[in-house]
């Protein structure tokens, strides 16, 4: 047993080794493809800066109560489109009417004391003049010897006397228009009060929240509702302290905004003078062009332009998307082979090339159906 076990382990190593050829790399077999190709080779390219923000409007109201007061009346929904000067919110304003009815009411009880007042000017008046009269009368005669000094002193006295009525009432008539002045000035001052328990739109928009409901206690200052106007929104963008300095007003950037086809060229309209002391970020607004779709609170990118830079870049075209890897094919002599390569930017049809390939190397694009690694090739 013990030699045939010998012997017949290497006849079976004999006959595998004979059953098993040596791989050998042949060229590819067939016509070759056409393709033409792009030598890879260095750009300038514009160095960005991106950011990200958040849609805002551009012109934004809260709406709130000036006056405390229970919600009688809501006369809209979060998302109603409304028009300037419509009613939104009405309040139970049966005591600011008191108030106003009150005000009112003392406007009349002066009103009524004018006429009277008036009446006592002219009878006073009247009796001034007489007073003057008969004191200009007195006094010629006094100065004939034909009166004694008692009478011109009693008409001396009785025009000092009419002088001081007619002050007197003169002084209680101007009384009663510093009274009547302020008793108007308490009825305006009621009225507004009292208007302040209808709450209007300021301007034409849409309801973008709503926290109060019919029967809610309003209290001076809480909002109630908030509109937005939508004819313009902006992107706020957080741009990292050290980027800053070369944003400025009016500068041009693209922005994109989730969900939206809004991707576009835009306008820097303000940088905020004030850093953010938790992100060490500025706030930049961007003013967004009129896109469909566009509401506050959307996600959005822009890019800054913070110079130019030299990068190898491809034509889109020439990339082959394979889950998490892209790759190329290269023209190797009359050889196509694949090269995987990272990628970076993207800007009008080209990608930033990051690793896979050198300067001088022809890259194939568009890449023909079919065309495999190790395919013949015939560089056009």
């Amino acid at each position: 047993m013990r030699f045939a076990y010998i012997f017949v382990v290497p006849a079976l190593f004999l006959l595998s080794s004979c059953g098993r050829e040596e791989p050998q790399r042949s060229g590819p077999a067939g016509a070759p493809v056409p393709v033409q190709t792009v030598t890879t080779a260095l750009a300038v390219w514009p160095s960005t800066y991106e950011a990200t923000g958040t849609v805002r409007a551009r012109v934004s109201a809260t709406i709130a109560s000036r006056v405390p007061g229970y919600v009688q009346q809501v006369t809209v929904q979060q998302g109603d489109h409304v028009s300037a000067g419509q009613t939104l919110v009405v309040l139970d304003t049966r005591d600011l009417d008191a108030s106003y009815q009150r005000a009112d009411a003392g406007v009349a009880e002066v009103a009524d004391a004018i006429p009277e007042a008036e009446s006592g000017v002219a009878a006073a008046k009247a009796n001034l003049d007489l007073a003057q009269v008969t004191f200009k009368r007195m006094e010629d005669l006094a100065a004939k010897k034909s009166i004694s000094d008692q009478e011109f002193d009693e008409a001396s006295a009785r025009l000092k006397a009419a002088q001081a009525s007619y002050e007197m009432a003169r002084a209680k008539r101007t009384q009663l228009q510093s009274r009547m002045e302020q008793a108007e000035q308490e009825r305006r001052g009621a009225e507004i009060m009292r208007g302040y328990g209808r709450m209007a739109a300021p301007f034409a928009g849409i309801v973008t929240a709503k926290s109060v409901n019919v029967g809610d206690m309003a209290s001076p200052g809480m909002p109630l509702l908030t509109i937005e106007r939508q004819d313009g929104y902006r992107l706020e963008a957080s741009v990292d302290e050290s980027k800053v300095s070369g944003v400025r007003p009016s500068q041009i950037v693209r922005i994109a905004i989730e969900g939206t086809a809004c991707d576009a060229s835009s306008r820097v309209s303000e940088v905020v003078p004030m850093v953010d002391a938790a992100s060490r970020s500025y706030i930049v607004k961007v003013d967004l062009p009129s896109c469909a779709g566009l509401r506050s609170g959307m996600f959005g990118r822009a890019w800054f332009p913070l110079g130019e830079r030299k990068v190898m870049a491809l034509p889109a075209a020439a990339l082959i998307d394979r889950g998490q890897l892209q790759s190329v094919f290269v023209a190797e002599g009359e050889t196509a082979r694949t090269r995987l390569v990272t990628t970076g930017e993207k800007a009008n049809g080209q990608v930033e090339i990051l690793s896979g390939l050198g300067t001088g190397e022809r890259v194939v694009v568009p890449i023909p159906a079919g065309l495999a690694d190790g395919a013949r090739v015939e560089p056009r």
